[in-house]
């Protein structure tokens, strides 16, 4: 329903590029104040900041590390101090990085991919709770390979399927509060994040296995993260895994 986030703030990790670009901008257009976080692409949040205030929206840049708690206790302070509220937790930055073995996983991308994969998701969501009230929505970024698993991304995979886990979880956890939690789990999406480490053969035949011989863009993910925010199209819906993979129906 479009305006169906109207007066709702949301806040969405790694929004500044790619599929959060693409979730600010959808979470906008129907309606809600939207926050930017970034760690370090300032100037891209910036963009798209500027992007939705020149449409009439409303937008806030915040720059935080959400590896870190007390970052993220600060950027809440922030949203306090703009807009007094948070209804919208859009959990979606995210590290990867290819690896041919086990063997080359280093100790260093193991720390770097679940701490901000998966502790950075506690972390957000434990300390949202103090500013959400019944009818508030958390939204996990969940991935195909959480299902499926992924021989050259044994790390993120393994994330991913925490998330899924999580989300189930906590929608139980907060289901008597009135707080719904989801999760989307897209299959190959054409973003930066998905090829800059393959080889450019590779890179160009991102996506075409699966029955619409294509990727997914931002833009056909996005509107699933409205869906899950907004209380006029997903009331009764807490704990699902949502997976998009453009024709693809055995992801479990």
């Amino acid at each position: 329903m479009p305006g169906s986030l109207d007066g709702k703030v949301a806040l969405i990790t790694g929004a500044a590029r790619r599929n959060g670009r693409a979730m600010a901008h959808a979470l906008a257009a129907d309606g809600a104040a939207v926050v930017i976080n970034t760690r370090r692409s300032v100037e891209e949040a910036q963009q798209v900041r500027a992007d939705i205030e020149a449409k009439g929206g409303r937008a806030l840049v915040c720059v935080a590390d959400i590896t870190d708690e007390e970052a993220v206790a600060r950027m809440y302070g922030e949203i306090d101090a703009r807009f007094g509220r948070l209804d919208i937790l859009v959990n979606n930055a995210a590290f990867q990085q290819h690896q041919e073995s086990i063997e080359d996983l280093t100790d260093e991308q193991l720390e770097r991919t679940f701490r901000t994969n998966i502790f950075a998701y506690f972390y957000m969501a434990r300390s949202a709770l103090a500013h959400m009230r019944p009818g508030s929505a958390i939204i996990n970024t969940g991935s195909i390979t959480g299902i499926q698993g992924s021989k050259q991304l044994l790390d993120y995979s393994a994330t991913k399927g925490a998330i899924h886990a999580f989300t189930k979880s906590l929608a139980q956890n907060l289901v008597e509060k009135g707080i719904r939690v989801n999760c989307v789990a897209p299959g190959p999406i054409w973003t930066p994040l998905n090829v800059v480490d393959k080889p450019a053969r590779k890179a160009g035949k991102h996506g075409q296995d699966v029955p619409m011989k294509r990727p997914g863009q931002p833009e056909e993910v996005a509107p699933t993260y409205v869906f899950f925010a907004s209380n006029a199209d997903s009331s009764y819906i807490t704990g699902e895994v949502l997976t998009l993979l453009g024709g693809e129906t055995t992801g479990g």
